[in-house]
C-alpha cells in the first residue's frame, strides 16, 4: 500500500467535474478520483479547517465516532473497477476493529476531518494514477538503463566476480 495525502481538488477542463487529487509521499505520483461537487465542498471544507455553525454530514459522523468512543484508524481506497473506486473505512472500538466500505470521497472527507491516514494499493495507484514528475520519472528510467548495460554475469555469482583463489584467501 502506498499512503497519499490530499493536494486539494480541482477542476476537470473538459467536464468540469471536481476532482480530488491525492499525492504520493514523493509528489511523483498523483491519483485523480472525479467526485461531486458537494463532495469537492465537503472536503475542501475540512482542508481549510472552516468550520460549519451547526455539524455537516461529516462533521456528525465524525461526532458520532467520539461520542461512541470509536477512532478512524484508517482509510484504505483498494479498487477500481469500471471507472469506480471503492474505499475500506478501517474503524477501532477498543479492542475491536471493522472495516466498513465507503465511497472514496467521504472516506477522504472523513480522514481530513480526523487526521486519519489515506492508503491507496499499489494495484489500483498503477492503473489510475498519473505522472507528475516526467523529468525525475525518465532520470529513473535512464538510470535504470545505464545500471542494465553495464551488467556483467559475473555480478549474479554468490563471490561478486571473485576467483576461488580469492574466496580462499579471504576466509
Amino acid at each position: 500500500m502506498i499512503e497519499m495525502k490530499v493536494a486539494g481538488i480541482a477542476l476537470d477542463a473538459a467536464t468540469r467535474i471536481p476532482i480530488v487529487l491525492l499525492k504520493d509521499a514523493t509528489g511523483r505520483r498523483a491519483l485523480p478520483i472525479w467526485i461531486t461537487q458537494d463532495m469537492a465542498k465537503a472536503i475542501l471544507t475540512a482542508l481549510e479547517n472552516q468550520r460549519s455553525p451547526r455539524p455537516l454530514t461529516h462533521d456528525l459522523m465524525v461526532n458520532l465516532l467520539d461520542a461512541w468512543d470509536m477512532t478512524l484508524e484508517r482509510i484504505v481506497i483498494h479498487a477500481l473497477q469500471d471507472n469506480t473506486f471503492y474505499a475500506i473505512l478501517t474503524i477501532r472500538q477498543g479492542e475491536v476493529k471493522k472495516e466498513i466500505d465507503a465511497r472514496p470521497s467521504d472516506a477522504i472527507a472523513l480522514a481530513l476531518r480526523t487526521d486519519c491516514s489515506i492508503w491507496v494499493l499499489e494495484e489500483v495507484v498503477a492503473d489510475a494514477s498519473i505522472p507528475v514528475d516526467r523529468d525525475a520519472d525518465e532520470a529513473e528510467r535512464q538510470a535504470f538503463r545505464q545500471f542494465l548495460a553495464n551488467l556483467r554475469p559475473e555480478d549474479f555469482t554468490e563471490s561478486g566476480g571473485r576467483g576461488e583463489a580469492d574466496e580462499a584467501s579471504s576466509a
